[in-house]
């Protein structure tokens, strides 16, 4: 049963908590906005489209990034201000523990979790195709239209390479696939040039396949071959920006494919699936952090507080950006640097609370 205190300490936590976003998100769309309107007016977006294609979705994109940001601010301000009001004294007074005064705080912190969760790994990928279709229309361009060196499995034992691959027109040039009964290679086919045509249909032309046989050889030479590989040319552009547009679902799905395919270069997209996981924990982690340190009257008041909450919450953000950084660059693996962050302030967190409830 949630009591009078539990309910005041919710409203207060999720009210200055949706201020914040308000506040801090208002100011972030002013500047992007600042900073894009060139390009938007030189490559003649449509009013609509930056409105509801770009803006729409790039609120819920920039909320759920720092999420973190606006939970620390909120507990700090509020609870600082009820320091200074003595009403945190009033409380404890009462004969309320500080162990049991924090349970509507985690309690708020559990709806944010559930809400980033959600959001993060179902809702906003679908926001982000718009939104990424936008800026690689009106903004920059960032998606190839042409791909070299590809080189992957398509299924089990079947290795393909083609040197090149023209997205427009969806002809490669220079292809080679080779099946392999575990380390035997038992065939070959090579061909000047490969077309997709329909769901996984492929034409080569100028062809050659090499069958083994022992030391036995069989050749087959011929003009135009229709073949079936199971795989698509989407999946030769796929670039860290596909990232985001993922839900969790499709995130697990394509990075279990691509671990059997042999694909090696997914650090981005597993960094973005740990991170759907390890964000939510930051809401609980910032809380406690946040209610010890504010929760006792200090000198400079509300002020004080506020500083050390956005130079910790800030430094969680850019910790978290420089953890990712050494994922991708194959420094740590995905799975530890998506939770280091959130273990290095748990133990700061820690160390804030029992100092406060000393």
């Amino acid at each position: 049963m949630l009591k009078k205190l539990d309910l005041y300490i919710i409203r207060k936590f999720l009210g200055t908590f949706l201020l914040s976003i308000i506040l801090i998100l208002s100011i972030t769309v002013v500047l992007d906005l600042t900073e894009k309107i060139d390009k938007f007016y030189d490559k003649h977006a449509p009013l609509k489209a930056i409105i509801f294609d770009y803006y729409f979705n790039f609120i819920p994109f920039f909320f759920n990034m720092l999420y973190p940001l606006f939970t620390f601010i909120a507990v700090i301000f509020f609870t600082s201000k009820m320091a200074s009001d003595s009403e945190i004294i009033a409380i404890q007074a009462s004969g309320v523990s500080y162990n049991r005064m924090l349970r509507p705080y985690f309690i708020s912190a559990l709806l944010i979790a559930m809400l980033t969760f959600y959001l993060g790994g179902y809702a906003i990928p679908k926001g982000n195709k718009t939104r990424l279709k936008f800026e690689n229309e009106y903004v920059s361009k960032f998606k190839n239209e042409n791909v070299s060196n590809v080189q992957m499995e398509v299924e089990k034992g079947v290795i393909l390479y083609i040197e090149s691959f023209d997205a427009n027109g969806h002809n490669g040039y220079h292809m080679s696939m080779e099946k392999f009964q575990g380390k035997k290679l038992v065939a070959r086919l090579t061909a000047e040039q490969i077309h997709y045509d329909t769901l996984n249909k492929w034409k080569v032309q100028n062809y050659l396949i090499r069958k083994f046989d022992g030391l036995k050889e069989h050749i087959t030479k011929g003009t135009v071959l229709d073949t079936t590989i199971n795989i698509q040319p989407e999946d030769f552009f796929i670039t860290a920006y596909e990232s985001p547009q993922m839900t969790n679902t499709e995130l697990s799905s394509y990075l279990k494919r691509q671990r059997e395919r042999g694909v090696g270069n997914i650090k981005a997209f597993e960094d973005e699936y740990y991170k759907r996981f390890s964000m939510p924990f930051a809401a609980f982690i910032l809380t406690l952090m946040g209610v010890s340190l504010s929760s006792r009257k200090v000198r400079g008041g509300t002020g004080v507080n506020l500083g050390i909450g956005l130079a910790l919450s800030a430094s969680y953000v850019l910790f978290s950006t420089f953890s990712s950084s050494f994922s991708i660059n194959g420094s740590a693996s995905a799975l530890f640097a998506a939770w280091l962050p959130n273990i290095v302030f748990s133990i700061i967190a820690v160390f804030f609370y029992f100092k406060a409830i000393k």
